[in-house]
């Protein structure tokens, strides 16, 4: 065996012996979900070190975009795009993949009340319409009797970016109010009629904590881990609900019975006694089709995982996970990526 031949043997076992770079998947989007979303990209990596996916929290708004202008491999979002929103995407078609149910809290910052305040649709809609300015107006005592509410101004806090929660949050009070629909109305964005404007859930947490007397709206996960208090909100059965675990996978229940096809649905205001109101399914948006057959195989996969291994995580970060039903439908979606 020549010097020449046994150095070319060398160098084939050491290009062997060298792993393969982990394929890059790249993504972006709603806030809502991002805690959840991190925590199973790192234990997806871990199980497939293969596979990295990176994921920017930048708003559904933001997702959509990314998705549209075909700078991400997939986008998130916590508002299922609109009919006209698909069609400008021309490259593919794509394919909504529920992921996880979470809520959008009221949180408040009010002089001497400590204990849970209780808002029914129409109360909240008032005082986002600026209609109900003090914390003791009668439609706050009528929620909620016997609490002794300051006669202190209201100061309406909002998200000033575009934010899949600020949909749920205005799809929520345009079922309830008639005034609200036909005035404001739900988008990820809004022509707000009052209030003050802070950017992300922290931007709308810090207002609240600063300003007495105010009140906002964040993700329950964001209000749980900040130790922020937040209200109980009427359900359509009539009773005041706190958004937990529980109330927010019973608000799912009801809705996975009638589950379109194309997994488009919203699930504010949900039939039943223990449900949260202000729930919503959030949503990755796949591409239907991938080109990249490595990236195709890594997304469908961690589809795979997601719905099953990955759900495990829902209860211990505050979101409820998909009911059987939606997760069997989702398998056969999975099949549809070309």
């Amino acid at each position: 065996m020549t010097k020449r031949f046994l150095w070319i043997i060398l160098l084939a076992a050491a290009a062997a012996s060298v792993a393969l770079p982990a394929e890059t998947i790249n993504a972006a989007g709603a806030t809502f979900p991002a805690p959840i979303y991190q925590k199973w990209f790192e234990e997806f990596h871990k199980a497939h070190p293969d596979v990295q996916i990176n994921y920017q929290s930048i708003g559904s708004g933001g997702g959509i975009r990314q998705l549209t202008e075909g700078t991400v491999d997939f986008g998130a979002s916590d508002m299922p795009m609109t009919d006209d929103q698909l069609k400008a995407v021309t490259k593919y078609h794509v394919l909504h993949f529920p992921t996880v149910l979470g809520a959008v809290v009221p949180t408040y910052n009010i002089t001497g009340v400590s204990m849970d305040m209780r808002f029914s649709g129409e109360t909240l809609a008032g005082i986002y319409l600026g209609n109900i300015k003090k914390w003791n107006d009668p439609a706050l005592k009528k929620d909620n009797p016997g609490m002794n509410l300051p006669n202190e101004d209201i100061t309406v806090v909002h998200r000033s970016d575009g934010s899949g929660t600020t949909f749920v949050w205005t799809d929520y009070l345009s079922k309830l109010s008639p005034a609200w629909k036909g005035k404001v109305g739900a988008n990820t964005s809004v022509n707000w009629p009052v209030g003050l404007g802070g950017k992300g859930n922290e931007g709308v947490a810090g207002l609240v904590k600063q300003t007495p007397g105010s009140i906002g709206y964040v993700e329950l996960i964001y209000a749980v881990q900040t130790k922020m208090p937040y209200g109980m909100v009427k359900n359509a059965a009539g009773l005041f609900v706190k958004a937990d675990f529980d109330s927010v996978t019973e608000a799912a229940a009801g809705a996975s019975k009638e589950m379109p096809a194309d997994f488009r649905v919203s699930i504010s205001n949900a039939p039943g006694k223990g449900t949260y109101p202000i729930s919503s399914f959030t949503w990755m948006l796949i591409p239907e089709k991938i080109d990249n057959a490595q990236k195709k195989a890594a997304i469908t996969e961690f589809l795979k995982w997601m719905m099953t291994t990955g759900q495990q995580d829902c209860a211990a970060m505050s979101y409820a996970s998909l009911p059987k039903p939606v997760v069997d439908k989702e398998e056969k979606q999975i099949a549809m990526i070309k």
